[in-house]
């Protein structure tokens, strides 16, 4: 959003598909407001609102906003200075309460709790927290609209650790500099959870992206980089600038509890070198191949509940905040204008210095669908996995799909195996097939037994190459059925009985059908009895996906939530890849919050 006022701003305001986002947010807003403000004008003049006589306490707009821990001191600086000089939304008084909560806890809850929440307006430091407070629809309904700043996700190191790097003169790209870093005996590198951290998961899928540039094996150097970031890894960004050396002293700098450089968001590294003195101050790497930025958009939560004036309100308060007045205050806080625009008064105290390229223009936001590879990829990498992948046989998944000449198996197989390219030597993988009376009264069969990937297999491959062939053999059985609770049960109670602890245990089953065997267990029961075995000290999740049209998502919903897990829809089998990630990465955070 510009800085002009709240007519002018919409005044000519376009529709069409050439939009850029962040403008078409600011329709999607003022589109939702648009009845309550013409009922709202006609309440606003009989009731007197759009004088301004009444007394402030008396006629206030009380607004509660969730900030990110960043940005919330100056934005409830902004908040505060409204409030004394008596900011007015249609005629009454504008008093924003601002409370800082970590982006990641408000996105959790919002996607997972239904309930109304106590806050009408919601500041994470990312796009990415609001795609998943989204979530698969079930959550609380939120309405993103503009950002009202930015900062770069950089890689900070203390002056000794920047030096030895070339540092300011030379110049690396993500994969390059993160490289460097691992080579180097004089860099310690150190990062947030990028499950937790937007600077963590902007910058690891930077380097993924980067990596991939340079060709030849990247998935193994990208999980290379994820194996050392996990072994020096912090909750939040706060904490991972608490393990920072302190100074450039050659004690503090032998220290194997501290690190020497960090993935940071510009905006931090400035607010860390204010208060640090001497060797405590940090200088930033701006890698060439472009810097994602922290875009914090401004949300509503659930705008169909506010009042009109809370809705006005709140419109009110973002045009606010990006007004030059509001600005100002967030810049004198290191943050950068929403274009990613800054002047050395941010920049140089933050620690950037010519010829690294912090002027050039952002790297483009990574898509929705990378961001989730890599959330996959960082959980089965951390952690490494055990998983039993159960495939439907039955005969239904010859059918062809819609606009691919293949069929059902045929574009699974193809997603699984390459699938598979995403999990670590040190990953466990088994495969079972289902369909009915598949092995005599059995609706199932086991093909290949849960091992490590990177283990040997006869012949001279590895497990990865004989599961690979696994899932290029699999074949939908003649006139077979979707023989799928008794399948599940069989395939949760060898997951426990076959348990690694450390690993992340789960069974993966895909079926493109409901439950066909009339001789099975029924739903209700399974669904008792796998409440009934769960164990907490030894999770095994159902991560189950309904593949295709005629597949029941909310079926396999029901009976994967008993375990921990949940179910997924997928239209098209070559989405399965990323559905598989998703589900780990989902369940892998919520067996992680459970553990807490």
């Amino acid at each position: 959003m510009g800085r002009h006022s709240l007519p002018d701003e919409y005044a000519g305001e376009g529709s069409g598909d050439g939009s850029p986002p962040r403008r078409r947010r600011t329709v999607a807003i003022a589109t939702t407001l648009v009845l309550a403000v013409a009922a709202g004008t006609a309440v606003a003049a009989q009731g007197g609102l759009l004088s301004f006589s009444k007394n402030c306490e008396d006629s206030a707009v009380h607004l509660s906003m969730m900030a990110s821990p960043d940005i919330a001191p100056s934005i409830r600086a902004v908040a505060d200075k409204a409030r004394k000089d008596e900011v007015r939304s249609d005629g009454r008084c504008l008093y924003v309460t601002v409370v800082a909560r970590d982006s990641y806890k408000v996105a959790d809850t919002l996607s997972s709790d239904a309930r109304t929440p106590d806050f009408q307006v919601w500041l994470p430091d990312s796009d990415l927290w609001v795609d998943r407070a989204k979530g698969s629809g079930d959550g609380v309904p939120i309405t993103p609209g503009d950002s009202v700043a930015s900062s770069p996700v950089t890689l900070a190191m203390v002056p000794s650790a920047a030096r030895s790097l070339g540092w300011p003169k030379k110049k690396y790209s993500w994969a390059e500099l993160t490289a460097a870093a691992m080579k180097s005996d004089k860099v310690r590198l150190g990062a947030a959870d990028p499950a937790r951290s937007a600077t963590g998961l902007l910058a690891l899928t930077s380097i993924g992206a980067s990596s991939e540039k340079q060709g030849g094996d990247s998935d193994t150097r990208v999980a290379a980089t994820a194996k050392l970031l996990a072994q020096r890894m912090s909750d939040g960004d706060n904490q991972v600038l608490e393990t920072l050396a302190q100074s450039d002293s050659g004690a503090e700098q032998g220290n194997p509890e501290r690190n020497q450089a960090v993935l940071l968001s510009e905006q931090a590294a400035f607010a860390h070198n204010a208060e640090a003195t001497g060797g405590g101050k940090l200088d930033l790497f701006y890698p060439k191949d472009g810097t994602p930025l922290l875009n914090y958009p401004y949300t509503l939560v659930d705008e169909s509940r506010m009042n009109t004036s809370e809705s006005r309100a709140a419109l009110r308060f973002m045009t606010l905040l990006n007004e030059p007045g509001a600005q100002d205050v967030l810049a004198k806080s290191g943050f950068r204008d929403v274009d990613g625009t800054a002047g050395e008064s941010v920049v140089a105290p933050a620690g950037g210095r010519k010829p690294q390229p912090y002027a050039t223009s952002a790297a483009a936001a990574p898509t929705a669908e990378a961001l989730q590879q890599t959330l996959g990829l960082w959980t089965i990498t951390v952690q490494s996995a055990r998983l039993t992948t159960v495939v439907d046989a039955s005969g239904s998944m010859a059918t062809i799909v819609p606009g691919r000449n293949q069929s059902r198996m045929d574009v699974t197989k193809a997603s699984l195996i390459q699938a598979l390219n995403q999990f670590t030597p040190n990953d466990e993988i088994g495969l079972w097939e289902f369909a009915t009376t598949l092995d005599g009264d059995k609706d199932y069969r086991k093909l290949v037994p849960a091992t490590r990937l990177g283990d040997p297999a006869k012949g001279g491959s590895t497990h990865r190459e004989k599961l690979a062939a696994a899932f290029a053999a699999l074949k939908p059985v003649p006139g077979g059925a979707t023989g799928l609770y008794d399948t599940m049960l069989a395939a949760y109670k060898d997951a426990q009985a076959t348990y690694v602890k450390g690993k992340f245990n789960a069974v993966v089953i895909l079926t493109d059908g409901s439950n066909q065997d009339s001789l099975s267990i029924s739903r209700s029961a399974l669904i008792a009895e796998l409440k009934r075995i769960a164990d907490p000290e030894r999770p095994v999740p159902l991560l189950a996906i309904a593949v295709g049209p005629e597949a029941d998502r909310e079926e396999v919903n029901e009976i994967a939530e008993v375990t921990g897990g949940g179910g997924y829809q997928v239209i098209d089998p070559a989405e399965i890849q990323t559905v598989i990630l998703q589900a780990i990465m989902t369940a892998g955070q919520s067996s992680h919050a459970a553990q807490e």
